[in-house]
Order: structure tokens, then C-alpha cells, then sequence
């Protein structure tokens, strides 16, 4: 049975390829910022297309165009607002739900980061399992040099993932780095001319795609869990994890295609 076609979203593209589902943040005239309706959008893109959708077993998040990923919030649409604090205190809840709903996706998401990726921009790849980057992409966490500080995770993930100092280097100067100092940072696994970008990040996503979903999912999920706690409660959900799914069909059928020496044909249960 071929699944409906999703309703278009004003700035977010959705496609399905094979098991892959491509979300592209398309604003390209205003950088890929997340103005408009870009956050509910992203939100309908993942939790209601992808997550729905039988066929996706991995999702693909990239930028429209070559300039930008994503160049965070849309200052020009802010510039003029008076905000609250209390009010900014509840109101930004609904994108740090958001950010953690992508984070803590059930089906792995990979970004293809095709230009700059500054402020919310980087905070939102930061929420993606594994980055790949163009060799003209710039990163940075610009938000202190406006006045404020990165507000959608920037001042948690960034330190878990490159280190206390580095973080702080990065947030309190408002630097950018190049493609390369991110990748010896491990903020991306790998660079690639832009032209081999996409091809190289849907590859990628679909090898994924091909492997047990179950697994795929609590594999992630033990990951996630063990990085925000001790080692032995990190050890005991990965017990949990693992006897989950040690009786699943598709550890059956991933056994039985070892041993027939053929493909196996996983189906998700």
C-alpha cells in the first residue's frame, strides 16, 4: 500500500526516497532562518510525516540552496520585537521540545550541512545523531555578540560534544570555524565538496536504513541515555535495551540470513 502523499509545507520541503525521508529547511532567500513557520513545519515534517510513515527508516536534514543550513534565528523578524523575560522563559519550552523531539527521534536523522550553520542553526544539526559538512560550511554560536546567548541547547550539547573549553572559546567569542576545524572538533565526521555532499549524506542514510529498525532505534536510544548519565546506569539501560529486542522477528531473521547466507529482509518487529 502506497502511503498518501503529505500535505506541502510553506517552509520545509518533505520527500521520500526509498526508506529516507529528506527534510529541507527551504527559506534560502532569508538563509534557511527559523522564522515564519519554519518550526511547526519542522515539527509537522518529523513527528507527523516521517514518524507516520512505515517506509522511513532514516531522515535526511539539509538546507535548500548552497549558501546556508540553517543561519539560525531570523534576526530581521526579531530586530524589532520587546520581549519579556518571563514570557521568553515559558515560550522558548515549546523550541527546546522540539529540538529534544528531533534529538531523541526513534528513527536516526543525519545532517547534510551545505552552508553556514550559526546560532539556532547550529543548535538544530547539534540535535542530529551524525553530521556531514561541504568544505564551504562555517559554524559558530554567534548569539553573545548580539546580546544575548544561544538559547535553543547551545550552551548544553556544544560542551558535551567538543568539550568544556572549546565550547566556551567558541560561545564567548562569537567565533566562526571552517569545515575542517569542525571536523577536528568532531562536531562532523566528515567534509566533502559540495557537489558530493547530498549523494554522500543519502548514502549514508540509507546504509542505515537497510539495518534491523529495531535495532537501529534502541542502539540509538542506549547511546543517547548513557551520554547524559553514570556508567553503570548507562550499562543497566543497555541491558534493557538489548533484552527488548533479543526476542524480536527481525533478530530471528537477521540469524537465520547469517546462516542461509543471503540478504535479510527486516521488517521492523
Amino acid at each position: 500500500m502506497t502511503a498518501a502523499t503529505p500535505a506541502p509545507l510553506e517552509t520545509v520541503q518533505y520527500e521520500v526516497r526509498d526508506n529516507v525521508a529528506i527534510v529541507t529547511l527551504n527559506r534560502p532567500d532569508r538563509m534557511n532562518t527559523l522564522g515564519g513557520t519554519m518550526k511547526p513545519d519542522l515539527a509537522r515534517a518529523f513527528l507527523d510525516y516521517a514518524r507516520s510513515d512505515a517506509r522511513v527508516r532514516a531522515v535526511l536534514l539539509t538546507g535548500s540552496g548552497d549558501r546556508a543550513f540553517c543561519a539560525g534565528a531570523d534576526i530581521k523578524e526579531r530586530a524589532g520585537n520587546t520581549v519579556v523575560g518571563t514570557d521568553y522563559f515559558f515560550a522558548q519550552r515549546t523550541t527546546h521540545d522540539l529540538f529534544r523531539d528531533i534529538e531523541e527521534f526513534e528513527k536516526p536523522v543525519i545532517a547534510a550541512i551545505n552552508g553556514v550553520a550559526l546560532g539556532g542553526g547550529l543548535e538544530l544539526a547539534l540535535c542530529c545523531d551524525i553530521r556531514l559538512a561541504s568544505a564551504e560550511a562555517r559554524f559558530g554560536l554567534p548569539e553573545v555578540r548580539l546580546g544575548v546567548i544561544p538559547a535553543a541547547g547551545g550552551t548544553q550539547r556544544l560542551p558535551r560534544l567538543v568539550g568544556e573549553a572549546r565550547a566556551k572559546a567558541l560561545i564567548l567569542t562569537s567565533d566562526l570555524i571552517d569545515a575542517d576545524t569542525a571536523l577536528r572538533y568532531g562536531i562532523v565526521t566528515t567534509v566533502l565538496p559540495q557537489a558530493e555532499l547530498m549523494p554522500a549524506a543519502l548514502a549514508l542514510a540509507q546504509r542505515i536504513a537497510d539495518q534491523p529498525p529495531l535495532a537501529v532505534r534502541y542502539a540509538k536510544r542506549a547511546i543517547n541515555r548513557g551520554m547524559q548519565t553514570d556508567l553503570d546506569s548507562g550499562l543497566e539501560f543497555e541491558r534493557y535495551a538489548a533484552a527488548m529486542i533479543i526476542d524480536s522477528e527481525d533478530r530471528k531473521e537477521g540469524m537465520r540470513a547469517f546462516v542461509e547466507k543471503r540478504k535479510p529482509v527486516f521488517a521492523g518487529r
